[in-house]
């Protein structure tokens, strides 16, 4: 996930800075396939072994054209009848957004799939990874991504949200417990059943009988730094004080006074405290860690994908959260931790491993060879959900 803007870097921890343009070299591996995201009937985008991924467009009027993938620009080839074709250096496995830049203006590739992320709707692109059967499409029961409408009090609007039901869920009369589920910045709440495969990662879980069934709602928690905001200063990144204090009431009031009462109106749930769970990645986790942290009373288990990390001040400060508290779990990219920026209350690992010997039931993961993206999500979920309601 790379944004362009230094407000939203800053407050969600995606990799940023000016594209480079670069010619990627001529020793390629020339066994480029149709990518998974590639529209029915087109020939591109395309993925090769080496993770690099090639675009081909017709723009025979244009006078420069360049794939824009990973914060880094890829000037492309124009051929005798205008088609213009070219290639990024290898990828991160997994999925990536991405789009062409025509004489300065970026648009998305009309080859591809569109997904929302970065604020947008546009282009992605997947590259295949050695470990993706845990979300592939199986002979297995599968459950339901359905949309849910419904009125928001709090806000005075209509909102919508996805709601996962497990196997079996409209054939029997049981109840279940809930995962409140948030997608990071620039995105919306089809991320995680669309870009993160959500529903494909519980249904094999489910059939492997890793996990236990249960209802996942994934709702629209978008927050936009003020417009007047002050540059942030690196002092107070290291002392945690971005994003600024009530920077998530607004969603943390829509989800406890509108979105679990109907959910918990409308589905067999659970309603307890102890059958309750809220995960998120980037902005989602940096929300989940606010609104858990205040309201121990709602939430068992908590799940911080990319998003932070709670020190033993934090826990310290909020009266109740260790005795009600399950489950804390912390996760990252190996490349994140590599290249780990300052901020958000310090070294997520140190906090979580502290917490832990404070007597905590903690877990802290690391997703190999990924960075700020979605393959450290779904691996994410992979490994938190069968912890989950135990």
């Amino acid at each position: 996930m790379k944004y362009q803007s230094l407000a939203v870097s800053l407050l969600f921890m995606a990799a940023t800075g000016v594209s480079l343009a670069q010619t990627t070299p001529t020793t390629v591996v020339e066994d480029f396939k149709i990518s998974a995201t590639t529209q029915q009937g087109k020939q591109y985008p395309q993925v090769n072994s080496e993770g690099r991924v090639r675009v081909q467009i017709a723009a025979p009027e244009a006078l420069k054209v360049q794939l824009d993938i990973g914060a880094v620009k890829y000037d492309l080839t124009k051929d005798a009848k205008g088609v213009w074709t070219g290639e990024s250096a290898p990828q991160d496995v997994g999925f990536h957004y991405y789009q062409l830049n025509i004489d300065g203006a970026s648009v998305p590739d009309p080859g591809s799939m569109y997904y929302y992320g970065a604020s947008r709707w546009g282009s992605g692109i997947e590259v295949p990874a050695k470990d993706q059967d845990f979300y592939a499409i199986k002979n297995v029961p599968h459950g339901e991504v359905t949309e849910k409408m419904y009125f928001s009090k709090s806000n005075n609007s209509m909102r919508r949200c996805f709601v996962y039901t497990p196997p079996g869920y409209n054939k029997d009369n049981k109840r279940y417990p809930v995962l409140y589920l948030q997608h990071g910045g620039g995105e919306n709440e089809t991320g995680w059943s669309s870009q993160g495969h959500a529903n494909l990662i519980m249904d094999n879980l489910i059939a492997e009988g890793k996990a236990k069934p249960f209802i996942i709602v994934m709702d629209n928690g978008t927050w936009t730094p003020p417009a007047q905001s002050a540059p942030v200063s690196q002092a107070d990144r290291a002392k945690g004080n971005w994003p600024p204090k009530g920077w998530a009431d607004g969603f943390a009031k829509t989800l406890l006074e509108d979105i679990i009462p109907m959910i918990d109106s409308n589905y067999r749930t659970l309603a307890d405290q102890s059958h309750r769970a809220m995960a998120g990645l980037s902005m989602g986790g940096m929300q989940t860690r606010v609104i858990t942290l205040a309201n121990p009373n709602v939430f068992a288990y908590v799940g911080m994908f990319s998003g932070g990390s709670m020190s033993l001040e934090d826990v310290k400060n909020a009266p109740n959260f260790k005795e009600k508290n399950k489950l804390l779990f912390v996760s990252y990219g190996s490349r994140e931790l590599e290249n780990r920026r300052e901020g958000l209350g310090g070294d997520p690992k140190v906090n979580t491993e502290n917490l832990k010997s404070s007597g905590m039931n903690t877990h802290f993961y690391i997703s190999p060879l990924t960075a700020h993206e979605w393959q450290s999500w779904r691996r994410s979920l992979n490994e938190f959900a069968p912890l989950l309601f135990k």
